[in-house]
């Protein structure tokens, strides 16, 4: 792959950083956004080869002049990694709707809003990648993470809209969708949602529990993850989605094949409405 420009959200930390060190490493110039003049310090201290640039993908009307300066600054972007993120965990009934809010704003609108930004500049190039960071949770569901699934789904359903619209104009769209990896997700980037209905006890305690305990030792490295992003866009033919990790492989499996079977059991009903 010939050296590209890339520019990713959420570049200090977890899948960002992996990518912007592994793009740096194999001779490309990255654009790498923070939401911070602590975590542009942080960053450049770590990786001061990335060009550093102030962005919270909420504040949603600054987008278009911020890529606008950093193509001005740094020359046209070959390659967008939406990855800027979070988690959110807690029982759907327990969950305020302001923080369902705050999780749609940054993994949805945030990411929308920084692509958005690019179409018509890749559009105009017929030239560009976009990589949509989801989830095998975009395609899969479990208790306590009802509105973080939600905003995956979200993204995921959006970015084959993208990917369709874009293909004519030779501008590339995929959904890449990691299972369980050594990142900060599960320990202090996730917000967690105070419990108070002991009914819900018996299910969620113990997924919580689990979840906590297996912070850090999850099968994922991210550093193999930023390895296939980069096999990723250099792909001519690159799919509409990539799951990566084999946990996200199996369950996924799984939800298709529960899928094949509910499909037939109810084919029937379904046909019934036909005129």
């Amino acid at each position: 792959m010939s050296n590209k420009t890339f520019f990713i959200t959420g570049a200090n930390s977890g899948f960002g950083f992996a990518i912007a060190e592994a793009a740096v490493n194999a001779g490309h110039k990255v654009i790498g956004t923070v939401r911070s003049e602590t975590a542009r310090a942080s960053l450049l201290d770590r990786l001061p080869q990335v060009n550093a640039v102030l962005c919270d993908v909420t504040e949603f009307d600054r987008i278009p002049g911020i890529v606008a300066q950093a193509e001005d600054d740094h020359g046209a972007v070959d390659v967008l990694i939406n990855n800027a993120g979070y988690g959110h965990e807690g029982v759907l009934e327990e969950s305020p709707l302001e923080e369902m809010r705050r999780q749609f704003d940054v993994n949805v609108f945030g990411a929308v809003a920084v692509a958005k930004a690019f179409l018509p500049r890749f559009r105009e190039r017929r030239s560009g990648f976009i990589v949509n960071v989801t989830s095998m949770g975009g395609l899969i569901t479990m208790p306590g993470i009802a509105y973080y699934c939600g905003s995956k789904f979200a993204l995921q359903g959006i970015s084959e809209v993208m990917r369709t619209e874009m293909a004519p104009f030779g501008v590339h769209v995929t959904a890449l969708c990691p299972g369980s990896f050594r990142t900060d997700w599960a320990g202090r980037s996730m917000i967690r949602t105070e419990r108070s209905i002991p009914d819900y006890d018996a299910l969620f305690d113990p997924v919580r529990a689990a979840r906590q305990e297996k912070n850090g030792k999850q099968l994922g490295d991210p550093a193999k993850l930023a390895a296939a992003v980069l096999d990723l866009v250099a792909s001519d033919n690159p799919p509409p989605q990539l799951l990566l990790g084999s946990d996200a492989l199996k369950l996924v499996r799984e939800r298709i094949e529960r899928m094949k079977q509910e499909l037939s059991e109810w084919e029937e009903l379904t046909c019934s409405t036909d005129g």
